[in-house]
């Protein structure tokens, strides 16, 4: 802009510098990119973009189309949407597809070929246009790159990829760009746990400052702490185990009013060291029409001194009724933790003679008769509900433990077993 200062006296001049610098600096992906938008270094085989809407993954995809072609000499490539009508309409000649990210005046801007379906670029590159519902037309061609968007909500996803891998049999080390936001697929989630992906992670407000505020506002309000929140605005991949205890569904989001009755339960570990299980820490309340709702997770790896020391600040600080702690392996250990920082504070130790599915499955009944919400995502806690499977699970899932605990005591007087004579 200090050329612009020559024409200080002529505001029209300055007016249509400032545009045209404008205008140039909106094709430069160097400055606009952000650091979960470069390409990753390495030899990867799949770039996995899992990513919020409006995050920016089509511009990504194709910027990263176009910095191939040009700089590393990649020249047969496969677009391909869900639908060939989306392949171009998204991708190629969207607001943010290949042909929009050049200047129109740059001299290796490429041609559409509409009839053959493909794109041309000035150095004899050729992009090719596919539709994933027609996966058998990758039977034939060959590629060293492929762009694939919105993988997540493809009918026949692993068709499509193992057609593909198939057709990436070009140059020394054929790569795949796969941008999409996330859908409860587990073929997605073994694509992300192979060696050869770089996966990337991104929500929509990380493109906050390209997307209207009304826009975001709207979203956090209305979806903020929805499941379909997660998925589609924090790009979380919500796998739901059909033999779990607790479903996503079932696990709602509410704000409460006014609470006769908080605890804070505590699942404790009995070692401190790399490998230990978490402490499972949870703050939860019930309200007078017998509504509970978890307000916190602070669960963690944590030393005894320092758990002991978290339970009883969140006690304080939440004016709780009292602290609920698992003492099967700590004993009376547990209690001295807590009671060296409060001697007097309300506190039971409680002892697990059921075995875990017994002591959750009438809390997770609580859930699906909407009597248990959660005040916002607890995406760890949540995952632990969503995946315990009894006699299938391994590694001891404390935060769930520490969450039973806590609803038991909150709705103890419901629960309480009837001894039946039989005659």
């Amino acid at each position: 802009m200090m050329f612009a200062n020559c024409f200080k006296d002529y505001p029209e001049i300055r007016e249509n510098i400032a545009i045209c610098v404008k205008n140039a600096n909106q094709y430069d992906w160097s400055q606009n990119a952000r650091d979960n938008q470069r390409l990753p270094d390495g030899n990867w085989k799949n770039w996995m973009i899992l990513a919020g809407r409006g995050f920016g993954k089509t511009r990504t995809g194709a910027e990263s189309v176009r910095q191939l072609v040009a700089d590393k000499g990649f020249n047969r490539i496969a677009l391909i949407g869900q639908t060939i009508d989306e392949t171009r309409s998204v991708m190629v000649e969207g607001v943010s597809g290949i042909l929009s990210i050049y200047p129109p005046d740059a001299p290796n801007f490429p041609v559409f070929e509409y009839s053959k379906r493909r794109i041309r670029w000035p150095n004899g590159a050729i992009a090719q246009l596919f539709g994933a519902d027609r996966y058998d037309c990758l039977r034939g061609p060959q590629f060293d790159l492929a762009w694939i968007d919105e993988f997540a909500k493809f009918r026949y996803p692993e068709r499509l990829y193992e057609q593909l891998m198939f057709s990436l049999r070009l140059g020394d080390f054929p790569r795949c760009i796969i941008t999409t936001t996330p859908r409860a697929n587990p073929f997605l989630k073994d694509l992300i746990d192979e060696k050869t992906t770089v996966t990337t992670y991104g929500t929509t407000f990380d493109n906050a400052k390209n997307l209207p505020k009304s826009f975001l506002d709207y979203v956090q309000k209305k979806y903020g702490n929805s499941t379909l929140g997660r998925q589609e605005l924090y790009a979380e991949l919500l796998l739901d185990n059909k033999k779990a205890l607790w479903q996503r569904p079932n696990i709602r989001y509410k704000t409460p009013h006014e609470l006769s009755r908080i605890i804070i339960a505590v699942d404790p570990a009995v070692t401190y060291n790399a490998s230990s299980d978490e402490t499972g820490i949870i703050v939860a309340g019930r309200d007078a029409d017998g509504v509970a709702f978890v307000l916190e997770d602070v669960s963690g790896q944590y030393h005894p001194h320092a758990w002991g020391q978290l339970v009883v600040e969140k006690f304080h600080h939440y004016g709780a009724d009292r602290i609920v702690a698992e003492v099967n392996q700590g004993g009376d250990l547990v209690e001295e933790v807590i009671r060296s920082f409060d001697p007097v504070i309300p506190y039971s130790g409680v002892r697990a003679t059921r075995g875990k599915f017994v002591r959750a499955e009438p809390i997770s009944a609580l859930y699906e008769q909407n009597r248990v919400f959660h005040t916002q995502v607890f995406n760890k806690l949540e995952e632990q509900m969503c995946n315990f499977v009894p006699g299938e699970c391994g590694k001891s899932p404390d935060r769930m433990d520490a969450l039973v605990w806590g609803m038991t005591e909150l709705f103890k007087s419901e629960m309480t077993p009837v001894v039946r004579a039989w005659r």
